[in-house]
């Protein structure tokens, strides 16, 4: 049962990451420490999709569920199993992944332009 609560607790940790990923860059401009936080996250969860590294969250879901007697995740990992086809269909994948990427980068310029504006404002 604990290790139950384990890979799901992972999961939901998963899910958050994955949404700070997408929408860590908006929160920054209104709470900018948090930009620090975003830039690697974007890069280890762009890594991951593009280069394929490995995951930790999802090699620990996988040690968890192994140990609860369950099955692990598929080899295409975290998001083909529970985002793709669950979410979004797979035939937008790509589409999701332009959006993806088109929200952090604008989430990036709208924060550089904050930046710029509250410094010279300063």
């Amino acid at each position: 049962m604990l290790y139950r609560l384990l890979a799901d607790a992972t999961v939901v940790v998963h899910l958050v990451f994955v949404g700070f990923v997408v929408v860590g860059g908006f929160l920054a401009w209104r709470w900018r420490a948090l930009i620090f936080l975003h830039v690697p996250a974007v890069g280890w969860g762009f890594s991951a999709v593009l280069i394929g590294i490995e995951c930790p969250l999802t090699d620990l879901e996988n040690w968890a569920r192994h140990h609860a007697g369950q099955a692990g995740l598929p080899s295409s990992g975290f998001i083909d199993h529970y985002l793709t086809g669950v979410i979004y269909p797979e035939s937008a994948l790509g589409l999701i992944r332009i959006a993806v990427a088109t929200a952090v980068v604008t989430s990036w310029v709208g924060f550089a332009a904050l930046t710029l504006r509250r410094t010279r404002v300063a």
